[in-house]
């Protein structure tokens, strides 16, 4: 009698894992040619798309299960190469590194995760947390939480007194002197360790702070803070582990030292010059271009007491001009990857990014193909993001309008799927 039952158990796994999904499709985004598909089939298996036909086809089978968006319009997930899930701006934020332990930043991330993958962004690059942010994507990966497919840097590197020292604003009770370990590089030596730290760490990728920041409570929003062999020492490394590596970059000397020193990714890149975007030409270097966040810093530092003193005046200074050279670095042929600094502001509005993209003159498709085609290729999964494609994982959201006419409509995602699994209905 066991062995009977025990095969009617895996008759009915088996049964289940064939059960296919069937999206019937008014309209859909090739991201690859631009081209808009009209009344097709998207027949999803397992965390894949198994094929595409045309028309309107019926489950085939009496497990199957059927989807219906003839009325609305479909493109892959969308990625955001920039977010940061740990945390999210609030007046109280700077306060937060002292009176939150890690594992209140980690229920925080489990809400800015969900709202983000509700949003349409299927996929994430995480760009520098504590290290919460490696559990968060073991977490979604093993489907205790919901969340997008997250890539992350971990803890990012910098150096003393640097845009990412964790120490910055502290006072001398509690600076102590963080090296490697804690992501501070002060040599080549250190730079090596710090990499091979976080692979230990379980890190997908590299990021460096190459220059000053905004929010960091130091003076400097723009000056270089690596040495160009502190940054070759990184890539060299980082190479060997199988990363890349991005580097945040406001001014113009630091964003030179990274792109010399073979980063992958400049992530702001405001007070780039001519010189520098042409360099960006030479070394196929792309920028992510960051604009929502620096027109909320913008915003928010008018609000009285929002940021530390020393912060506002390079919000005042940054945020306004993020803008105006990404349209100078794409009509200058600058490679452009989609990015948007969430956490900054509000996670689940990475979209807007994409009406600021179009504002400063990039098409509407090529904004798209920013947060599809062209961080697939960044992240080595050409084969299986970004596209809705046969073989291509079964990342799928749907929209109103056909974004390419009006791109705002992806700041309204009406259904989400990601690998095979409805999350938004």
């Amino acid at each position: 009698m066991k062995y009977f039952l025990f095969a009617c158990s895996l008759l009915f796994t088996i049964v289940v894992a064939a059960q296919d999904t069937y999206i019937h499709s008014g309209k859909f985004l090739d991201t690859k040619t631009g081209k808009v598909h009209n009344e097709k089939t998207i027949i999803v298996s397992g965390d894949r798309i198994k094929e595409i036909r045309d028309g309107f086809i019926q489950p085939a089978n009496p497990g199957d299960s059927l989807v219906d968006l003839k009325d609305m319009f479909l493109l892959p997930g969308l990625t955001d190469m920039h977010v940061h899930l740990e945390s999210e701006t609030n007046p109280s934020k700077y306060l937060e590194r002292f009176t939150n332990d890690p594992a209140d930043d980690a229920f925080n991330a489990v809400g800015f995760a969900e709202t983000t993958l509700l949003a349409g962004f299927t996929t994430v690059r995480d760009l520098g947390g504590t290290g919460v942010n490696i559990s968060l994507r073991n977490a979604i990966n093993k489907g205790k939480v919901k969340g997008p497919r997250i890539y992350t840097s971990g803890k990012s590197l910098a150096t003393t007194g640097g845009h990412a020292d964790p120490s910055n604003g502290m006072n001398r009770q509690f600076t102590g002197d963080p090296g490697p370990k804690e992501g501070v590089v002060n040599s080549v030596d250190d730079a090596r360790k710090a990499v091979r730290q976080r692979y230990k760490n379980g890190a997908d990728l590299i990021k460096i702070t190459a220059t000053g920041g905004v929010l960091s409570v130091a003076k400097s929003s723009s000056n270089p803070q690596f040495t160009l062999e502190e940054i070759k020492a990184i890539t060299d490394i980082a190479k060997d582990y199988g990363f890349h590596v991005a580097a945040h970059a406001h001014g113009d000397e630091g964003m030179q030292r990274a792109i010399k020193g073979g980063v992958t990714t400049i992530e702001h890149g405001t007070l780039m010059s001519d010189a520098t975007m042409d360099l960006m030409k030479t070394h196929s270097t792309y920028l992510v271009p960051t604009i929502t966040a620096g027109k909320e810093v913008t915003e928010k530092a008018e609000i009285q007491n929002y940021y530390p003193e020393l912060v506002v005046p390079k919000a005042r200074e940054i945020g306004p001009q993020l803008q105006s050279t990404f349209g100078k670095a794409y009509k200058k042929g600058v490679k452009i990857a989609f990015g948007t600094d969430a956490g900054v502001f509000e996670h689940g509005k990475n979209a807007k990014e994409f009406g600021y993209m179009v504002e400063a003159g990039m098409p509407a498709l090529e904004a798209i193909q920013s947060a599809t085609i062209v961080p697939a290729k960044i992240l080595n999964l050409e084969n299986e993001l970004g596209q809705i494609a046969p073989g291509f994982f079964a990342d799928i959201i749907a929209v109103k309008e056909d974004p390419t006419k009006n791109v705002k409509t992806l700041e309204e995602v009406h259904f989400v799927m990601k690998a095979g699994e409805v999350y938004k209905k």
